[in-house]
């Protein structure tokens, strides 16, 4: 096996997105409450949390995770995307 493959399949490269997402994350929360410029915090948290459950969710599948724990992340993606459209729609109405 290949140092790619492996590193795609250890979850290697799932983490390095992670880390890069949470580096994005706290990026974007620094520079708004530093200058109340950009996205706001409601604008995107919701859906970078949707993301992030669904990467851990697929690096508990990779390295053979149990399948409860993979539902779990599932399920806490799904309830953080309906929240984020939920909330967008409320927005969009008032």
């Amino acid at each position: 096996m290949g140092w790619l493959q492996n590193w795609v399949t250890s979850g290697g490269l799932v983490d390095t997105v992670i880390v890069i997402t949470l580096f994005e994350i706290t990026g974007l929360l620094v520079f708004y409450q530093q200058t109340k410029r950009g996205l706001k915090p409601r604008d995107f948290l919701l859906n970078a949390l949707s993301g992030l459950c669904l990467m851990v969710a697929l690096r508990d599948a990779l390295t053979s995770g149990p399948w409860y724990v993979i539902a779990v992340w599932l399920t806490l993606a799904g309830v953080a995307h309906t929240a984020d459209v939920a909330l967008r729609l409320h927005q969009r109405r008032g």
